[in-house]
């Protein structure tokens, strides 16, 4: 069996004892399919008769998964896929199918709530009208915030200085405004919680109202899957950003306003884990968030 996570930045395959980390992920306006094909030829050869894939982009409802088995059979040489939503291999690898949600912060943002019987999925809805609080949103506003105090427009001394290095990469751009463009505003996410961590009032906001959407990512979800606000339900958030503690206390503190029983736990697993677990155990379609396909 082989598994495949792939994010907003970068890409993960697992087969057998072999971890393939890639650089190479969804980029901005890409489908899944695209995006895993690039992948795909950029690895070695490998061989799986199931093949398990985490993607972003489904935006809670996965397609048609035969183009995908198609894929997984000419690459892999697969007879069996298992296409997923990556929220939902984030709350199995992280939760191991309990209660609970899982908030998973990468370059998007996704949100899964189980509550017995019920599942629901929230944000999820990529770069453009939606991933609040992730990567992007983060690096996105950091750094447009400063270039705009390099003009003079603003005066956050710390802020310009923590992401000089952004900064002249912005000014390397050809096109300001591609896929390159996005692909910086997600690596600068940490510079901009470093800044905040520094002292810089603008990105000390910026992290404040992020963790604020996050929180109400993580509330809705919970309702959604059925919960109330008296509930005690386990939260688990994961992904590049959540390494950084104060970004992670603060969207703790605001999950607490309005969940206050809630049980903050450290994820067991990743979107790798739960995707390999979802593959030997859930072996019919769970819609929307699953589907397989077979030769």
């Amino acid at each position: 069996m082989l598994a495949v996570d792939l994010g907003q930045s970068g890409s993960r395959i697992i087969s057998g004892q072999t971890l393939i980390n890639s650089t190479r992920g969804k980029l901005a306006g890409e489908p899944p399919l695209s995006s895993l094909r690039a992948v795909f030829e950029s690895i070695e050869k490998l061989q799986a008769d199931t093949v398990a894939l985490s993607c972003t982009g489904f935006r809670g409802v996965v397609t048609d998964p035969q183009p995908f088995l198609a894929i997984c059979n000419e690459f892999f040489g697969a007879s069996k896929v298992a296409v997923m939503d990556d929220g939902l291999a984030g709350f199995i690898g992280a939760l191991g199918g309990g209660n609970g949600v899982v908030l998973s912060i990468g370059g998007g943002v996704v949100s899964v709530g189980r509550n017995d019987t019920h599942f629901a999925h929230r944000d999820g809805l990529e770069s453009t009208f939606g991933d609040e609080g992730g990567g992007f949103w983060l690096g996105k506003l950091g750094l447009t915030r400063a270039l705009g105090i390099r003009q003079g427009r603003g005066n956050d001394q710390i802020l310009l200085n923590t992401f000089k290095d952004q900064v002249l990469a912005y000014d390397a751009l050809a096109i300001k405004n591609a896929v390159d463009a996005a692909s910086l505003a997600i690596a600068s996410a940490k510079t901009l919680l470093a800044a905040a961590d520094a002292g810089s009032p603008t990105a000390i906001a910026i992290r404040n109202e992020g963790a604020a959407l996050l929180a109400q990512t993580v509330i809705a979800t919970w309702l959604g899957a059925g919960g109330s606000l008296g509930d005690a339900p386990e939260i688990a958030i994961q992904g590049g950003p959540s390494k950084n503690p104060a970004y992670v206390s603060a969207i703790q503190s605001n999950i607490s306003r309005s969940l206050p029983h809630a049980k903050f736990v450290t994820a067991r697993g990743d979107n790798l884990d739960g995707a390999l677990w979802i593959a030997n155990n859930m072996l019919s379609d769970a819609d929307p968030l699953l589907r397989w396909a077979s030769k």
